[in-house]
């Protein structure tokens, strides 16, 4: 299992910190295209930063089980 954690507005819109999903080498850009697409944020993930286990990646980063998948999405204020 590979486990998505969402923040701040993506948090939101999911309605759930993380996720779980069932699958094993499979790319950030397929998580978002199968498992997210569900949830019509994908104008949040294109400019949302991800990170897997706590280190920056890119949509094309392979995802194995037992990974932690972090969306990040960017944030303003002052």
């Amino acid at each position: 299992m590979i486990e998505l954690l969402f923040f701040a507005q993506l948090q939101e819109e999911v309605g759930s910190k993380s996720v779980t999903i069932e699958a094993n080498d499979i790319s950030i850009s397929d998580i978002m295209n199968q498992f997210l697409a569900k949830y019509d944020i994908q104008h949040l993930l294109d400019e949302a930063m991800i990170a897997v286990n706590e280190e920056y990646s890119r949509k094309d980063t392979v995802v194995s089980a037992g990974d932690i998948v972090a969306f990040i999405p960017p944030v303003s204020g002052g």
